[in-house]
């Protein structure tokens, strides 16, 4: 017994340095696809301005950091456990609090937390043992967590996705919602350049969202979480589902008149179907100036094949997921 006890003490006594550093995590030189549990990488220096866009890899365990269409960051993580699943779909940032503390789970800390639903959902750093294990969180080496901490912002967008976590670059011709004359792409982008929205910003004023439904073939345009304008939407090739979609309005560029957007699944698609959604789909020209004239950097469009109501969202965290919850 003296020698199992002592066996047992010796490998607890070995777990504990793990655990800790593993829940600190370690910052290497590596790519995102190398990285072990518990390790991270940082390289602001890849670009130092533009949109910030957070997508989480549920099969991957890791959470990736784009800065205008750059990846300047990746980390292990930990989400939900079966039973506690981390819910799939676009988020953003409603909170943020550096010394959180659970109002749930018996006060337990969770610092540099930033939420992402009114129902407990957040990034925050916390244990990673290799494996989802949360309940329904996104756990980050405490590292990476204050880092991450620094750069987000309230009103960003999180992608929670369950397939492949790269975003598809894609380059949309003229406007978005069907094709304008010059003249409006050039008065639209224009707008864009001047104006004050940045997800860079640390008061950004609005928030713009547009989320367009295949099934009921309709789009809602949303401003601060609030619908501002919806209508009717053409839809080319409408046999063919639209998919769980995210597109993240990365830049414009002026002289060749495009759109440069980032789009990336969230639910089953693949990058073509990325690519491909968001040049099928056609807004009525009042509708579709409605959108123009609240364009911004880091503009979200959100496209879905289910039925857009108010039970895919709540009325304030603006959350379309495949598991509604």
């Amino acid at each position: 017994m003296q020698r199992r006890e002592f066996l047992t003490a010796a490998i607890a006594g070995l777990a504990l340095p793990f655990v800790a550093s593993s829940a600190r995590g370690q910052l290497v030189h590596k790519f995102a696809e190398e990285l072990k549990n518990g390790e991270y990488n940082w390289f602001p220096e890849r670009a130092a301005h533009g949109p910030l866009l957070i997508i989480v890899s549920i099969p991957d365990q890791r959470v990736h950091v784009y800065r205008n269409g750059v990846r300047v960051a990746a980390s292990s993580c930990s989400t939900g456990k079966p039973g506690h699943n981390t819910p799939t779909g676009v988020f953003k940032i409603l909170q943020k609090d550096k010394h959180h503390r659970s109002s749930t789970y018996s006060n337990a800390p969770m610092p540099n937390m930033n939420r992402l639903t009114w129902s407990g959902i957040a990034l925050h750093a916390g244990n990673l043992p290799g494996y989802p294990a949360s309940h329904g969180c996104v756990r980050l080496p405490m590292g990476f967590s204050e880092l991450l901490f620094g750069i987000t912002q309230k009103g960003m967008t999180v992608v929670i996705a369950d397939n492949r976590s790269d975003p598809a670059s894609v380059v949309h011709p003229s406007l978005v919602l069907g094709n304008y004359p010059r003249e409006t792409f050039h008065a639209v982008a224009g707008n864009i350049s001047s104006s004050q929205h940045h997800d860079d910003d640390e008061f950004a004023l609005t928030h713009s969202s547009l989320v367009v439904s295949g099934k009921d073939r309709k789009a809602a345009l949303y401003e601060n979480h609030h619908v501002v304008a919806e209508d009717q939407v053409d839809i080319h090739e409408p046999s063919r589902p639209l998919r769980h979609h995210v597109y993240h309005l990365n830049d414009v560029d002026h002289a060749g008149g495009t759109m440069n957007w980032h789009g990336a699944s969230h639910g089953k698609g693949d990058r073509e179907e990325v690519v491909s959604d968001l040049h099928r789909i056609k807004a009525k020209p009042a509708f579709a100036e409605e959108v123009h004239r609240r364009m911004h950097r880091g503009m979200i469009i959100v496209t879905t094949p289910e039925t857009h109501t108010a039970q895919q969202r709540t009325s304030s965290d603006f959350v379309i997921a495949d598991s509604i919850y």
